[in-house]
């Protein structure tokens, strides 16, 4: 029981609101607990449940009794307090029995007829989550459940399969979609119009926000035909496409930034080829994970290490791209006390230095703040956390784009004798003023996040971030 509690706690905490329909096939599964399916009902809100083809096996037993499998449904509340009263109990009680819960039917019921199906209410307007609650000891059973849950909109009742919070998440990222396209023909413009200036970096950059806005467009309208159809109707296809290509272009681009790739060398150096053969291939399988968690859902065995291999994969690729900026930091720093060129080196070791602390601010955001938030919002709010998320990567885009965007007199690279003069005196009283202080700081805040995957990966980072400084004396 204990075993079961402790995936059940993981699971519940998991924001996973799916809301499309989907058909899950269970096979010889020996769990206590399943989850099906997490969603944020309106007063209005429906759960239609069919099954069939259900077997169960008990070794002890040639009649097993069925009323000790069914499904429930729960809040998180109801559910943290199940598992702490079930702590407390000297004997094993199966979770059915209990109060607090809301036992939906027992597979007693569903096996007198070859298809089963149930329409319900939920009790009220709360975020829900759909189980399978198997208490026969030593039984495996195997089933096909479609389940399908959605709000009734509006004065027609018009289905919409998107959780209550979630409704607004298709316009959220047409209107991001158009604000790229924007930014590409802003980017194209400038790029013609200072086409001498123009490095093999900045047409990659350019393509980087091509795929955002292709990916942007096809989850806005996955999204959309989600919500009416609760069906992704083939879309889903583009959104992974896309979303691959994205996140391959975005690592690249950064790692190539952060050697300097094109605008200060022609080549990369060996240390730094190998880190683009990590990145490119971990971002593959990153994208498979991703894949694989959201066709397949959480009532499938495999899914939470699913989640947990992506999870790893990230947090890899994000202290991956790290190295280049640190190593051109290292080279710059050295060349400004060695080089007739000092101030305008120090002028760059300034600029990837700011690059530096945006780029690990980026991952901060987007990959801990953010879970943080989607924990704590209120279900009808859960669209703010993917608004924060989007406005992030607006913001790093936006930096990235403007601090190396192709000018002839770009302030970064160019500078006459008396700034020259100026920033050699700062430098000397700056020159030790850096030093990569973000994994502490990180550490400090996570305090406030709470434990979870977030705790996990600023220890990986700020350690990573602590062996660097030592090693390259940054």
């Amino acid at each position: 029981m204990f075993a079961g509690s402790v995936i059940l706690v993981l699971l519940a905490v998991v924001p996973c609101c799916l809301g499309e329909i989907r058909q899950s096939e269970i096979r010889d599964d020996s769990r206590q607990i399943i989850m099906f399916e997490k969603f944020g009902f309106d007063r209005n809100g429906k759960i239609n449940i069919t099954i069939k083809n259900v077997n169960v096996v008990a070794k002890d037993q040639l009649e097993p009794d069925m009323d000790l499998l069914g499904f429930f449904l729960t809040t998180e509340e109801d559910l943290l307090a199940v598992l702490v009263e079930s702590e407390e109990q000297i004997l094993e009680t199966c979770v059915l029995k209990n109060s607090q819960i809301r036992t939906l039917f027992t597979l007693k019921e569903v096996v007198r007829s070859e298809t089963f199906t149930r329409f319900l209410s939920p009790p009220d307007a709360n975020e829900y989550t759909l189980f399978f609650a198997n208490c026969l000891s030593k039984s495996v059973v195997s089933m096909d459940v479609r389940t399908a849950m959605y709000n009734l909109e509006g004065r027609t009742n018009t289905p919409d399969y998107l959780p209550a919070g979630q409704t607004q998440l298709p316009r959220l990222f047409f209107s991001f979609f158009v604000i790229y396209t924007v930014l590409l023909g802003v980017w194209i413009y400038v790029c013609i119009k200072q086409r001498d200036t123009v490095h093999r970096i900045h047409i990659l950059m350019g393509i980087l926000v091509f795929f955002k806005a292709l990916n942007l467009l096809a989850e806005a309208t996955e999204k959309s035909y989600i919500k009416k159809t609760g069906l992704a109707h083939g879309w889903d296809i583009a959104f992974y496409v896309f979303g691959f290509l994205r996140g391959v272009m975005l690592f690249t681009v950064i790692v190539l930034i952060g050697t300097g790739w094109s605008f200060l060398k022609p080549f990369l150096q060996d240390k730094e080829k190998k880190v683009l053969m990590v990145v490119i291939p971990l971002q593959v399988f990153a994208n498979v994970a991703s894949i694989v968690i959201d066709e397949t859902g959480p009532s499938t065995k495999d899914w939470f290490t699913w989640k947990q291999v992506f999870l790893l994969l990230d947090i890899i690729c994000c202290c991956a791209v790290l190295f280049p900026i640190v190593w051109s930091i290292k080279h710059l720093r050295e060349a400004s006390h060695t080089d007739g060129k000092a101030a305008r080196n120090v002028v760059k070791l300034t600029l990837f230095r700011h690059y530096y602390i945006v780029v690990v601010s980026y991952i901060y955001f987007t990959r801990i703040v953010v879970f943080a938030l989607t924990t704590v919002t209120v279900y009808h709010y859960r669209w703010t956390s993917d608004l924060a998320e989007e406005l992030a990567s607006l913001a790093f885009y936006l930096f990235t784009g403007y601090k190396f965007r192709p000018v002839v007199h770009n302030p970064y690279f160019v500078l006459d004798d008396e700034e020259e003069q100026e920033i050699l005196t700062q430098d000397q009283l700056k020159d030790d003023e850096f030093d990569l202080y973000l994994g502490d700081w990180f550490r400090s805040r996570s305090e406030d996040l709470g434990a979870g995957y977030h705790d996990e990966l600023l220890k990986v980072m700020a350690s990573i971030f602590l062996r660097v400084n030592r090693g390259s004396r940054i």
